[in-house]
């Protein structure tokens, strides 16, 4: 039995790629296709623009699929929530190769050159708020003093949704057992891989009597691991920390009298 996925067609779709990826998943796209094949023979994929992904869901075109929250919400259709991924674009750097729709264009193009990230930016020649998706990837806008607000006699008085991509499911194919199963499982890998993201393995050796020391030292997701040795002076310690915090965390240990410490990369993590 197999579970047609619905992957977000545009600026997403690289990202959403790189995570499948990243979960164990390879996807294989065609340029020239809305369907893509995975190295799983019960997983198929379709590239479905992310506003038409609730629609496409809730008929059961799509067993599951990926899109915003925003989309899910706006488009008032029945489908199961089944996992918030936060990990669209949300810094310069991850808008790589994507087209940037302004009226600034060389403040624009200094501004990435500066970050070395290769973009595409177009002139804009007004109502640039509205190119995204379709006609842009992202854009730049003037609005450090809010003169263009006030011009419209517009103002902010709040914040009416805080959007993230989502899993979601067919009301149908949630209420089958097996593929539901295959759903929640990809959700669970893909959750896994991104909490991986920015985090690093620790293990290393310390005598007995300087483990609380060691212990002291190291920041955790849950206890660390905690295994004895041939040496019943000696334990190994195992766990996951911020890769950010390794270059101090590391040179702690060592004056904790740890030995052996080796920092590996992680794929997952599941909590």
């Amino acid at each position: 039995m197999n579970v047609r996925i619905g992957i977000p067609k545009g600026s997403l779709q690289e990202a959403t790629l790189q995570l499948f990826a990243r979960a164990g998943l390879q996807v294989y796209t065609n340029g020239r296709s809305y369907f893509a094949g995975t190295a799983d023979p019960e997983i198929d994929c379709m590239l479905i623009r992310a506003q038409e992904m609730a629609r496409y869901v809730e008929h059961g075109v799509l067993d599951a699929g990926l899109t915003g929250l925003d989309w899910v919400i706006e488009s008032g259709l029945e489908v199961v929530p089944v996992s918030d991924l936060v990990y669209a674009k949300q810094r310069a750097e991850d808008l790589a190769h994507c087209i940037i729709a302004t009226e600034l264009v060389n403040v624009t193009r200094n501004y990435f050159q500066k970050k070395n990230v290769p973009v595409q930016v177009e002139f804009s020649w007004g109502a640039t708020e509205v190119k995204p998706p379709m006609l842009a990837d992202a854009i730049v806008e003037v609005t450090e003093t809010g003169s263009s607000l006030k011009a419209n006699r517009l103002r902010i008085i709040d914040t009416v949704l805080e959007s993230n991509t989502q899993v979601i499911a067919n009301t149908t194919s949630w209420a089958d057992g097996c593929k539901r199963r295959m759903i929640e499982n990809l959700a669970l890998m893909l959750r896994g891989a991104m909490d991986a993201k920015d985090r690093v393995g620790l293990m290393l050796n310390v005598r007995k009597q300087d483990l609380d020391r060691v212990l002291s030292v190291l920041p955790a997701l849950k206890k660390p691991t905690i295994a004895t040795l041939s040496d019943d002076e000696w334990v190994a310690v195992n766990t996951v920390i911020e890769e950010s915090t390794a270059w101090q965390v590391i040179p702690r240990l060592k004056e904790a009298k740890a030995q052996g410490i080796v920092e590996y990369p992680l794929n997952k993590v599941v909590m």
